[in-house]
């Protein structure tokens, strides 16, 4: 039986981020996200690649030193079922926030294509955030994003963190790099071809599957996070991933009880980030963690 680290964590009430909370109406995300880095610390770049100009909030305070980099969920990419969005900027700013609370020297926050043009970033043909949202040419400008940001904090490495189908851009991402120290997923779409299957939605025909790229990432040190309570990506879908990879134990996962696909990570984000890696050059590690 695959081998889990389950936390049973009683949620930290008093503990409330300042300025994180859902923003409920489309013409307040871009704000609210700007309000939440820069009161953090952040300052707003946009970096132009090849098909998109794209939106990144970056705290450097040490030069020369590892650069974590926070990557933006799917955003808003359907209103409903059968009803594509027009702007799929996050209405949740769940991962600007986990960003803010990394204790890390250099963080950086970065969106997908099509999401903040309120801040700057370019509009975008929809099937980007639909479809394509995996596609050759999205994963393409992602990476040229990384490297860009890379070179703005002067960093030997990147450490790659991804929140939903941020998790699958991570895992692209770091199959085409030499240069990643770590990878997390946070409530990851790994198999999005399964996840969708789960879900009786339609298949993403043009786009790449992180599940098809294991033996490219299976030496990174990396951690998958998912929620007990998550009913968009299962954990069976994660489970498959490590199996993979060739990790039978699945000591890369950890399941967060009571936790949902966006709910229960805020404030419990700084103790997950301690939570050693797997890594699968070493012996498998087990820790048994107590919040």
């Amino acid at each position: 039986m695959c081998y889990r680290k389950r936390l049973f964590v009683a949620l930290i009430a008093a503990f409330c981020f300042s300025g994180c909370a859902t923003v409920p109406f489309p013409s307040g995300r871009g704000i609210a996200a700007r309000d939440i880095a820069f009161e953090n610390g952040f300052s707003k770049v946009i970096i132009r690649g090849h098909n998109f100009a794209l939106i990144s909030f970056v705290r450097i305070e040490k030069k020369g030193e590892p650069l974590v980099i926070y990557i933006e969920g799917d955003g808003l990419a359907w209103k409903s079922r059968s009803r594509v969005s027009f702007d799929p900027t996050p209405t949740d700013d769940l991962v600007i926030c986990l960003a803010a609370l990394d204790y890390s020297a250099n963080v950086a926050y970065l969106a997908r294509p099509g999401q903040y043009s309120s801040l700057g970033a370019s509009r975008c043909d929809m099937k980007y955030w639909t479809g394509s949202r995996f596609s050759e040419e999205v994963i393409e400008d992602m990476n040229m994003a990384v490297s860009r940001l890379r070179e703005t904090a002067h960093a030997p490495s990147v450490s790659l963190i991804g929140y939903s189908g941020g998790g699958a851009v991570a895992v692209l991402v770091a199959a085409r790099r030499t240069d990643v120290a770590s990878l997390r997923t946070i409530a990851g779409n790994l198999d999005h071809e399964a996840v969708n299957k789960f879900n009786g939605v339609s298949r993403l025909n043009n786009s790449l599957n992180p599940i098809d790229f294991t033996d490219e990432v299976k030496k990174i040190p990396q951690r998958h996070f998912i929620g007990s309570l998550d009913r968009v990506v299962p954990e069976f879908i994660i489970k498959s991933f490590g199996e993979k990879e060739g990790n039978k134990d699945c000591d890369c996962i950890t399941v967060l009880e009571d936790a949902t696909h966006k709910d229960g990570w805020r404030e419990r984000w700084r103790k997950l980030l301690l939570i050693p890696f797997s890594d699968l050059t070493e012996q498998p590690y087990r820790d048994n963690f107590d919040f």
